[in-house]
């Protein structure tokens, strides 16, 4: 074995270096072609080709295992056209009241990145915590007639998660249409509890992206972050809230999770259906359409809703361009909450010109997260926030995980969505948009609670020399946290 290796290493040096110089120069001239024309941020191909020129192995091999996009064309095979309702089912839409002047040219700019029509005759209820929110999902699936569908990043076989997995089980018996969507990372990779239970109990359920061969599993990337129960297809629940003990917050568990959720009725709720049935059948191949799933769906409210779903595919970036257009069609306030604050420079531009021609901008996020490495990067990032009067605000711990944001008390937008790259570029994600202003109010109050500890550019500053190196770097790790 050694003399072996001794050969091949004096037979490498017999190379002539010509020959050594051109494969390198080859090597680095084919990876720059590629960089040049598949990389648009003129800072990474700077980066890139400065690196394979300078170490032409070393440089291509990271390029080739790090700079390559594979998140954008791998994602691209799986997304489907959704499943629509037949409009022969539908109960004819109701138009709402004529939007304020200053959102009509936001609703035509959503319309156009969603491809879905802004629905009238809505009805949202917020609800808080675990304590509120498992209560009333397992009630809905317990008075399931029809169909049940739920689609959750995290779901523990904890108590909690056995309640929940009784309810599934126990609606399937009786005939319901039972189908149960969890992340192949987030819900357990080796050890996928709450999957397992409930395929030994006859229940439907698909893991989504999950590979048994761990090198072809995207372990960061491509994950369903999207929290979805849609019962009957005329009642649904979205938001942050993941299906785990540390979310009933009242019964004191180690490290309580506060969340906000939503509950939703009306003819949106067919759009929150169709995106359910378009991860359904990328992993288990089956089509759900029909008035099982699809029912006719009459006004039972005054709100006007829309469903944005995001994902590194034919959805890339359409949450985070939708927050843009909001931001830039602000008139008097925005108020944002959110567990990770990581935006991309665009947005920290947007937000920053908004203060700066008056608006009030306030952004509340967790005083400690449940990431200590992603708030020293939100440290490191929110300078030229600071420096154009947008306040940053604290939350008290608990740790809360709720993502919120009101424009002008009138435009609310809801979700799974955090503020952070992951979450706008790498994660399937669903968020709903909603004129209402009583809702906007709601909210905004809600955030206003938690507005009394003020992050300054002083706090920043006293800072020891350390620490700010420490959280500069991790800063540069922005496009992964």
């Amino acid at each position: 074995m050694e003399q072996a290796l001794l050969s091949w290493i004096g037979a490498l040096a017999s190379i002539p270096a010509e020959v050594v110089w051109l494969a390198g120069a080859t090597l680095s001239g084919l990876i720059s072609i590629h960089i040049l024309l598949r990389k648009r941020e003129v800072g990474a191909a700077i980066g890139w080709i400065g690196l394979v020129w300078l170490a032409p192995l070393f440089g291509s091999a990271l390029y080739a295992l790090f700079g390559v996009n594979r998140v954008t064309r791998r994602a691209q095979k799986l997304r489907i056209k959704p499943s629509r309702p037949n409009p022969a089912d539908r109960a004819e839409e109701p138009e709402g009241p004529p939007l304020p002047e200053r959102f009509r040219p936001l609703d035509r700019a959503v319309q156009r990145i969603t491809a879905l029509s802004l629905q009238a005759g809505n009805r949202i209820e917020t609800l808080r915590n675990g304590d509120q929110v498992y209560p009333a999902m397992l009630a809905a699936i317990g008075e399931a007639q029809h169909s049940v569908a739920l689609s959750s990043y995290i779901f523990r076989k904890d108590e909690i998660g056995r309640a929940f997995l009784s309810a599934l089980e126990d609606a399937h018996h009786r005939g319901v249409a039972v189908r149960v969507l969890v992340d192949g990372i987030g819900s357990g990779y080796f050890f996928a509890a709450i999957y397992g239970g409930l395929r030994r109990r006859g229940v439907p359920v698909g893991r989504f992206m999950h590979s048994v061969l761990p090198w072809r599993m995207p372990f960061l990337n491509l994950r369903t972050h999207k929290k979805l129960l849609i019962v009957d297809g005329a009642l649904a629940f979205t938001g942050g809230i993941n299906i785990a003990d540390e979310n009933r917050v009242t019964t004191n568990p180690p490290e309580p999770v506060r969340d906000v959720h939503f509950r939703i009725e009306g003819p949106v709720v067919a759009q929150l259906t169709a995106a359910f049935a378009s991860d359904w059948a990328f992993v288990m191949d089956e089509d759900l359409e029909g008035p099982l799933w699809f029912p006719p769906l009459g006004p039972c409210g005054e709100t006007q809703a829309r469903v944005v779903t995001s994902g590194p595919d034919a959805d890339l970036r359409k949450i985070e361009l939708v927050v843009l257009e909001a931001i830039t069609c602000a008139r008097t306030s925005i108020r944002l909450m959110t567990p990770y604050f990581l935006p991309s420079e665009v947005l920290v531009s947007a937000l920053s010109l908004a203060a700066l021609r008056g608006l009030a901008v306030d952004v509340i996020i967790p005083m400690d997260s449940d990431h200590a490495v992603v708030d020293w990067a939100t440290l490191a990032h929110v300078d030229p926030l600071l420096r154009s009067d947008v306040r940053i605000w604290l939350d008290d711990p608990p740790f809360d995980h709720a993502k919120l944001l009101v424009i002008d008390d009138v435009w609310c937008f809801i979700g799974s969505a955090n503020w952070d790259t992951r979450s706008f570029r790498l994660n399937f994600e669903l968020n709903v948009e909603a004129y209402d202003p009583g809702l906007a109010r709601h909210l905004d109050a809600f955030m206003r609670e938690k507005m009394s500890v003020r992050l300054t550019l002083e706090d920043l500053s006293r800072r020891d020399l350390p620490v700010r190196l420490r959280d500069a770097g991790v800063r540069l790790l922005l496009p992964y946290l």
